[in-house]
């Protein structure tokens, strides 16, 4: 499979998880839904890596190990936020928000990764943000 058919799976399954965290925060508090969600997530993603041929944890270098924990920080930061404004908004809404992230990764991007970007990307990112906005105010 390309990186096209692995993206789309990836968007199918972070849509279920917007309907299924709602269902899911409805009587319990946000941060303790985020939480229960991370130790699931943190079992299935090492027995997945242990599962599959894998690199040695004493292969992986320093600078990997610092921004895959800078990552992890703001992933964990990204999931209280999602989880608390699916407990008080509709689900509908604030997926569409929460995609504003492709653009917020488009930029930083450009920024820091110095990425050049096509009229297209540029197109799609304002279109992007347009949905966002209809979707959640409209």
């Amino acid at each position: 499979m390309n990186w096209f058919t692995w993206a789309l799976l990836s968007a199918f399954f972070a849509g279920l998880t917007a309907v299924l965290a709602k269902v899911g925060v409805r009587q319990i508090d946000s941060n303790m839904a985020t939480a229960i969600r991370t130790v699931v997530i943190l079992i299935f993603a090492w027995s997945v890596a242990l599962w599959t041929d894998h690199q040695p944890l004493s292969t992986v270098g320093r600078r990997t190990w610092i921004f895959l924990i800078l990552s992890g920080i703001a992933t964990g930061l990204s999931w209280l936020c999602y989880f608390r404004a699916l407990q008080l908004g509709e689900a509908s809404r604030v997926a569409p928000v929460d995609k504003l992230s492709v653009v917020v990764a488009i930029a930083l991007a450009v920024i820091f990764l110095r990425e050049h970007l096509t009229w297209h990307q540029w197109v799609g990112g304002a279109l992007i943000v347009t949905g966002a906005i209809v979707l959640a105010y409209v």
